[in-house]
């Protein structure tokens, strides 16, 4: 992305210009620079629901509900949302059992990475 910025171009705008507005910007740069097939943001939160359900069922229920309010928070966001430093103050993510939920499974910044990374492998 920093390459684009620096040459003038703006990964925002490529993603208005493509009318990609439901795709996160991982997805638009995908088809741009390597040919990926897109998905929108709300098909990866359903891929990953239902490829990662064993991972979610093996955690404690909080923590799931929490990795899943986080997820969701990926549908209305994107990476953006993700990469928020608000993330944990949203409420869905609060009400759910945030940071303390998390830290049942381990660092809540190694599940938060975790999270993240399965979600874009769905």
């Amino acid at each position: 992305m920093t390459q684009l910025v620096q040459a003038g171009s703006s990964p925002k705008l490529i993603q208005l210009i493509r009318e990609m507005q439901d795709y996160d910007l991982y997805d638009v740069l995908g088809q741009l620079g390597y040919r990926l097939t897109p998905q929108t943001r709300t098909i990866r939160f359903a891929e990953f629901a239902r490829q990662q359900a064993d991972w979610l069922q093996g955690m404690p229920p909080q923590t799931a509900r929490t990795v899943q309010a986080i997820a969701q928070q990926f549908v209305l966001s994107g990476t953006d949302g993700l990469e928020d430093a608000r993330l944990f103050q949203v409420p869905e993510i609060v009400r759910s059992g945030g940071l303390s939920a998390l830290k049942l499974l381990g660092k809540p910044a190694s599940v938060l990475q975790e999270t993240k990374v399965r979600l874009f492998s769905a």
